[in-house]
């Protein structure tokens, strides 16, 4: 099983750098989103 996911980890380092990108992005969307009523 650790193996397993070792390998799974391995295999998919560039999908899950993307997918924190994306994350993240989502997240400052969403603060920017939420605080814009009050700085316009």
């Amino acid at each position: 099983m650790k193996t397993d996911l070792k390998s799974v980890l391995h295999r998919a380092r560039f999908t899950l750098i993307q997918d924190a990108a994306g994350l993240c992005s989502l997240v400052v969307m969403l603060i920017v989103g939420l605080h814009l009523p009050s700085l316009i």
